[in-house]
């Protein structure tokens, strides 16, 4: 599948124009991660933003050195790694692939740096990384709820 495809399918794109399609799809770069690789860390500084092309990631919180906890996933035409467009710019999680995964991935400060030469589009790119962030938000809260709820 071509960039543009993704990007259209992405949860944080898809609502982009033709023209703010081609302006984005420039600033991603391809990168492929094999089952059992450490994508990012927690606590760590958040450079990449990665929206999945083909794949599966778990999103995992640190508890400790060795205890870790399955709090999400990411598949096909989601993001995740937000963080690097959102200050102060820090991992709250770590992500791992669960098998191959093919994804295209942007540098968080490029990003950012829309706001310089294309304000519209910067501020949708906010909107779309706002709406992620209130999904996972949302299903993290239905978790909580299914774990917690007592009649």
């Amino acid at each position: 599948m071509d960039k543009l495809e993704v990007l259209k399918r992405s949860d944080v794109f898809h609502y982009l124009d033709e023209a703010d399609l081609k302006t984005v799809e420039k600033m991603a770069t391809e990168e492929v991660f094999e089952p059992g690789e450490i994508i990012f860390r927690q606590d760590k500084h958040a450079e990449k933003i990665y929206i999945i092309e083909d794949g599966l990631v778990s999103i995992l919180l640190e508890m400790g050195p060795t205890d870790k906890r399955q709090i999400q996933y990411a598949s096909n035409f989601e993001c995740f790694g937000w963080a690097a467009t959102i200050p102060p710019f820090r991992r709250l999680c770590m992500a791992k692939a669960v098998e191959r995964t093919k994804v295209l991935a942007f540098d968080g400060m490029e990003l950012r740096n829309l706001i310089n030469t294309n304000c519209k589009l910067c501020a949708e790119i906010a909107g779309g990384v706002a709406y992620v962030i209130s999904q996972r938000l949302k299903a993290a809260f239905d978790q909580l709820m299914g774990c917690t709820y007592q009649d």
